[in-house]
């Protein structure tokens, strides 16, 4: 054992000391505003006492955790004797304080600390997450522990090479464009669920991130059914901002520097977008009733976003090959009529892997941004049957995609893009 006083300096000790005493009380005063026998000096005893334990030997952390066992066994007998309830929750903060109190005393500070902060919360949100977790569906549960499966499961056995001959499927790239849509419609769906139609620009702005074009038909749907078709056009607008959004944050993470060739055609259409809704802006009117919303993450749509992403890549790389850039840009257009996330992931995989430039990846991205824009023309009128409110939407965003087309066409024209990756 560590006893002699030469091995404690003072100010590194009273560091400690300070940093387990309020670690301890950080927790200890939550379960006293929660009414708790335990609170704020059981807390900071039991944190200093850990603390103390590691800096003697480990013999002593261990005895020490054996005594802060037997607190809380006489802690919940005496709750149990009283009104026959266990005190589960402060028994399990004690013991984690008391850890938290040992990493203190073998130097680390972040890690308890952080520790400290998160269980407090977790604590103090005992209202909320119980209500929170009382309103899960039965999909939403699946969907959670599907992302994590794919995520943490899967991805890690998948081989990260080229599994054919010609060089056309990488199982891991197609992995982790499935993890990252996926992902992105999960944490969208949550932002959505918890807004549905109590906001219309967060409704089209977060399904705009999920699914641009079902989203349209959702709220078309609405807007027809609640007599407010006038506020279609700026709806569907700013879905397609978060779209493009959506679009360039997928290029960016796979191909960095096609972020060249999509950043500007990308934000000149957001701005005119921007400017469409401003014009219109007012819309702080609640809808009635709620978004219907499906699983965010299920095995049908996993195997619809590999298989389609596989296709992609696939069609993309055999049209680049035969045809040059046209053949990809061409894949950038179909793609977008079916998934312009899919798309996007696809042509920035490829730029990655070298087998397109960078530039190109980019353009395929504005351009399979546009086709996805385009096609929320249909899915208006299908729903909405207004001419009206048709006739304003397709003029407005005829001016978006116009100036993406422009730009592309200067882009692929004078190699603007191409210059700047070579740099």
């Amino acid at each position: 054992m560590q006893t002699d006083s030469a091995h404690f300096p003072t100010a590194p000790i009273a560091l400690k000391m300070g940093v387990a005493i309020g670690i301890g009380m950080l927790a200890g005063m939550e379960r006293e505003w929660s009414n708790k026998d335990v609170g704020v000096r059981t807390f900071a005893i039991v944190s200093l006492l850990g603390m103390l334990a590691s800096l003697i030997g480990q013999s002593v952390a261990i005895a020490a955790l054996i005594g802060v066992f037997l607190l809380v066994a006489a802690m919940n007998t005496r709750s149990i004797l009283s009104d026959r309830s266990l005190e589960i929750t402060t028994s399990a903060a004690l013991i984690l304080n008391y850890l938290l109190g040992v990493l203190v005393g073998l130097g680390h500070i972040f890690t308890p600390v952080a520790g400290a902060i998160v269980m407090t919360m977790l604590l103090a949100w005992k209202t909320e997450l119980s209500r929170f977790a009382g309103g899960l569906q039965p999909s939403e549960i699946r969907s959670a522990v599907l992302l994590g499966l794919i995520g943490f499961v899967i991805y890690p056995v998948l081989p990260n090479r080229y599994v054919d001959p010609w060089q056309l499927f990488n199982p891991r790239d197609a992995w982790i464009s499935v993890i990252a849509i996926a992902g992105i419609g999960f944490v969208n769906y949550v932002l959505l669920r918890v807004y549905s139609t109590g906001g219309l620009y967060l409704s089209a702005l977060f399904g705009g991130l999920v699914n641009s074009s079902a989203t349209v038909a959702e709220l078309g749907t609405r807007m027809r059914e609640t007599g407010m078709i006038n506020r279609t056009t700026t709806l569907c607008l700013l879905t397609t901002i978060a779209m493009f959004a959506r679009n360039l944050i997928l290029a960016t993470i796979f191909s960095p520097r096609s972020l060249s060739a999509t950043l500007v055609p990308l934000l000149a259409m957001t701005l005119v977008a921007v400017f469409w809704v401003w014009r219109d802006r007012g819309i702080e009117q609640k809808v009635p009733g709620t978004l219907t919303l499906t699983s965010p993450v299920s095995i049908s749509k996993v195997i619809w976003f590999g298989t389609l992403f596989i296709s992609i890549q696939i069609v993309g790389t055999l049209l680049t090959k035969y045809f040059g850039n046209y053949g990809m840009l061409a894949t950038g257009v179909f793609g977008g009529l079916v998934s312009s996330a899919s798309t996007t992931a696809a042509a920035a995989t490829m730029a990655m892997h070298g087998k397109i430039t960078a530039a190109l990846a980019g353009s395929a991205t504005v351009l399979t941004s546009l086709a996805s824009a385009a096609v929320n023309l249909p899915i208006v009128w299908r729903t909405t049957k207004d001419r009206a409110a048709m006739k304003g939407l397709s003029i407005k965003m005829a001016t978006v995609i116009g100036i993406g087309i422009v730009a592309v066409a200067i882009d692929r024209i004078f190699q603007f893009s191409e210059l700047l990756v070579r740099k």
